[in-house]
């Protein structure tokens, strides 16, 4: 069966500037500067002070950089991927949310929290996934194939979930399109056409797919890959779904970064090769001190390192301003509420979803048609 495939062109990085090491970086962010071990300690110290200050929590995404992963479990926040973080701050009691990660996270827990305050470091911090997929055109396709199932990532903006009748993560994604397959629903997908097409292949679905991808994932090498692979031939490979199908193939495990956490301290092997953001390997290591991880590369004709798997975006998020928005308040993330109340709307019906599977549902019965409630 044919997948078809919607294009759509988005900004690319642009040419490295003499004598830099890698295109992708710093293409789009404004990367804050290395704190010093001193400058580092005090601005721990004081945001400590203020989160007590202000009843706010920090919850941070893996991709971010390891202090503030850290200073998130250590003040009784959380680590995790977009939802869990979301939903974390939905039940948590504090009355704040500092979100260390990129738009669509903050957007997302001011949807499920609308009554609390939702604080991000840096407003910019964006994501390809969700700056290739514009609200108007993904629209426009929704209009012309209404006899569709509309599925999107949770990396979107509030406005292409409104649009939408599920929101998947992709940890619960191939569950979710199983189900709707079963019910003899015809997908339209979106925005990330490698996980689109991995779960096209996985679950034999009828699915339209966007044409979007991470920057990170999407440069990923398999030829790169393989003589890795050569030189550790010992080693399992973890992939992310959002990554090539041709680097899909060679790995050992693949899955979401809970998946990816879980494979590496079940499986039975010492050294892994992880092809997701670098961010991922701080929680991989702490986890698991006795194992070694290696960045999966990214070289070839569009990169000049062996892996800039960094996204640029995730590295927008720094300590000064983490302190910074505790203390004035700047960079409250804020969702219409008309348009909240239809975002969330997808996003319960997953959550329903999951909930009911892991409490042994049967998932032909927890699916409704579309454009039900």
């Amino acid at each position: 069966m044919g997948h078809p495939v919607i294009d759509v062109e988005y900004e690319q990085p642009t040419a490295p500037a003499a004598g830099a090491a890698c295109s992708t970086r710093h293409a789009w962010a404004r990367v804050p500067p290395e704190p010093s071990q001193d400058e580092r300690a005090a601005l721990k110290d004081r945001i400590r002070r203020l989160l007590r200050e202000r009843d706010a929590v920090m919850v941070s995404h893996f991709y971010v950089h390891p202090d503030l992963q850290d200073l998130a479990e250590e003040t009784g926040g959380i680590v995790s991927d977009s939802l869990e973080m979301a939903r974390f701050g939905r039940d948590h009691a504090a009355r704040t949310l500092v979100v260390s990660g990129v738009r669509f996270m903050g957007e997302t827990a001011k949807i499920l929290s609308p009554a609390k305050t939702v604080l991000m470091p840096d407003l910019d911090a964006t994501c390809s996934l969700d700056l290739g997929c514009p609200d108007d055109a993904f629209g426009a396709l929704c209009d012309a194939h209404p006899d569709r199932t509309v599925v999107v990532y949770a990396n979107t903006s509030a406005a292409v979930k409104a649009r939408a009748d599920w929101v998947v993560t992709s940890s619960c994604a191939l569950d979710i399109v199983r189900a709707l397959k079963a019910d003899g629903q015809k997908i339209l997908w979106g925005p990330d056409r490698h996980l689109g097409r991995y779960i096209a292949r996985e679950t034999g679905a009828d699915m339209l797919c966007w044409n979007g991808a991470c920057i990170v994932h999407d440069e990923f090498k398999a030829a790169e890959l393989e003589d890795l692979m050569r030189r550790h031939p010992a080693a399992r490979v973890l992939v992310h779904p959002e990554s090539p199908a041709e680097v899909v193939a060679l790995a050992h495990a693949v899955g979401s970064t809970s998946a990816i956490l879980q494979a590496a301290r079940t499986m039975d092997a010492s050294t892994f090769i992880v092809a997701t953001d670098a961010g991922m390997l701080h929680k991989l290591r702490t986890l698991n001190p006795g194992k070694t991880f290696l960045e999966a590369p990214t070289a070839g004709n569009s990169a000049t390192c062996k892996s800039c798997a960094f996204c640029p975006w995730m590295a927008m998020n720094g300590l000064a301003d983490v302190a910074r928005v505790l203390e004035t308040g700047a960079n409250a993330v804020e969702v219409p509420p008309a348009l909240a109340a239809r975002a969330r709307a997808p996003i319960d019906r997953m959550l329903a979803f999951t909930a009911a599977l892991k409490n042994g549902g049967l998932p032909g019965a927890l699916v409704p048609r579309i454009g039900a409630a």
